[in-house]
């Protein structure tokens, strides 16, 4: 039944906007992460596949793999497949007793691999200690960016954290949220209505297994991560476009994608994706978003780093492209 998925899609936006983040001893994606943390064996840290920087070697862990890619082809195949094979069923278990039972189920997955309160609750954070407490700006910037904060000056963490919501609007919640909506249309027309919620789930938990993984070994001095970040990069081309569109109608402007000068600031990161929703960020606030020395996204007239008004704004922004994305995601599962 398509209006399972739909409500299910309900369920799980109110669950975030009223509960936030489950408690991290039982949170699905950080039991995952648990599991990612003993492939990451010896390689060094450094520089990710996107240009983003890791946190260095881990000292006293075990012996480096000897053939590293092997294994982490064998790791980005089988964790997202087997962490969406154990969340598809759980929803089937509770769908046979009640369909109703399965939306719920269906709900608690999705509410586990999406996250849109967190984020925006950090950004407004940092954004705000970025003047009055730059130290504890540094700090909180680290669960939102992957770069060394240390010498960052408040202009530039202010940055870091509008990049960090466009990317991150794309990754850790566009991404699952049209991945289970677009997966239970279609297989409750190739398949049959039946099956199209665990599969619905699956896809979300899928995607975030995938997400997750790149996340955590996607460095170019990772071997062990190359497998993980190409993947990450074929399964997140149609999402950050989509978060670029989404973001560009939460502001009023839907064509500002299409804009010759968003396309090229789009090209600037290292990664094939992040750039679309932080290039069309830069753009409609507008501010120039900087991450020294990889990238400088300028958006022309030569406008300013934001300030704590226009980070503000991104904050906004974003929570408004969350909104709206939910709910062409309820219609889209919904037909």
């Amino acid at each position: 039944m398509p209006v399972t998925a739909t409500v299910a899609i309900a369920l799980a936006a109110g669950f975030d906007a009223v509960l936030g983040e489950p408690p991290t001893r039982v949170h699905p994606v950080a039991l995952l992460g648990r599991l990612v943390a003993r492939v990451d064996r010896g390689d060094g840290g450094g520089e990710r596949n996107d240009g983003m920087e890791s946190e260095g070697d881990k000292p006293g862990g075990d012996p480096a793999w000897s053939r590293p890619r092997l294994v982490g082809l064998l790791a980005a195949f089988v964790l997202p497949l087997s962490f969406a094979a154990i969340a598809a069923g759980f929803v089937a278990v509770g769908a046979w007793i009640n369909h109703w039972l399965g939306a719920v189920v269906a709900a608690g997955v999705l509410f586990s691999t999406t996250s849109l309160r967190l984020l925006l609750a950090e950004a407004r954070t940092v954004i705000s200690e970025s003047d009055a407490d730059l130290a504890a700006a540094r700090v909180d910037l680290r669960a939102l960016a992957g770069r060394d904060s240390d010498d960052l000056d408040p202009a530039h963490v202010r940055s870091a954290a509008v990049e960090s919501l466009a990317e991150n609007l794309a990754d850790g919640f566009v991404a699952p949220l049209f991945a289970f909506a677009g997966v239970a249309v279609a297989a409750a027309a190739l398949v049959g209505p039946d099956v199209a919620l665990p599969l619905a789930a699956a896809a979300a938990a899928w995607v975030k297994g995938v997400n997750t993984l790149d996340s955590m070994l996607g460095y170019r001095s990772k071997p062990v991560g190359w497998a993980s970040a190409r993947l990450d990069d074929a399964v997140m081309w149609l999402p950050a476009r989509l978060t670029a569109l989404l973001i560009a109608v939460a502001a009023g402007a839907p064509t500002l994608v299409l804009r010759r000068r968003v396309r090229g600031l789009a090209r600037r990161p290292a990664s094939p994706n992040s750039g679309w929703p932080m290039a069309t960020m830069a753009a409609l606030l507008p501010a120039r978003l900087h991450k020294p020395d990889v990238y400088d996204l300028d958006p022309g007239d030569a406008p300013p780093l934001p300030d704590v008004a226009t980070a503000t704004r991104a904050v906004r922004v974003t929570r408004r492209a969350g909104i709206i994305a939910v709910g062409a995601a309820g219609v889209l599962a919904w037909f």
